[in-house]
């Protein structure tokens, strides 16, 4: 397993548990050292947390935005995370293309939660990315437009 997909893996455990029984955010560190062993594996998986967590109000808006008919707290558990850590990478981790980001999404929700997350998953990103990309681009387009 590539060390980036253990990491991603390594994240949504610790917000499962975080989202489900409250983990505290200052468990991360021994839980990441007790199951991972690979300093850069523990350092990505830590930063992909850490940027959840903080920007969590944020991700959930921007998920409850594009989920059409679907509440975010009625989600399942794993599926609602999967997709706060996705949208984290594809809104605030600009050295992760964005398509790398919604397969490794598609591929933990279908080896985690059930088949039928896969396409659920892809089908809110796909239109975060959308959305974000339209944005960056009407906001290229007006800065073009002041010089």
């Amino acid at each position: 397993m590539k060390k980036r997909t253990r990491a991603r893996e390594l994240a949504l455990q610790f917000l499962y548990q975080h989202d489900l029984v409250s983990m505290p955010v200052e468990k991360a560190d021994d839980f990441l050292r007790e199951e991972e062993k690979d300093v850069e594996t523990r350092r990505f998986a830590k930063r992909l947390l850490e940027g959840t967590l903080e920007h969590q109000t944020e991700l959930d808006e921007v998920i409850q935005s594009v989920a059409q008919n679907w509440n975010i707290s009625r989600m399942a558990v794993i599926d609602r995370n999967v997709l706060r850590l996705a949208t984290h990478e594809l809104l605030h981790c600009t050295d992760i293309p964005p398509k790398v980001a919604i397969n490794e999404a598609i591929e933990i929700g279908k080896r985690y939660s059930t088949q039928n997350s896969g396409a659920f998953i892809n089908g809110i990103l796909d239109k975060i990315m959308n959305r974000t990309a339209g944005k960056a681009k009407s906001g290229a387009a007006g800065e073009g437009a002041e010089d």
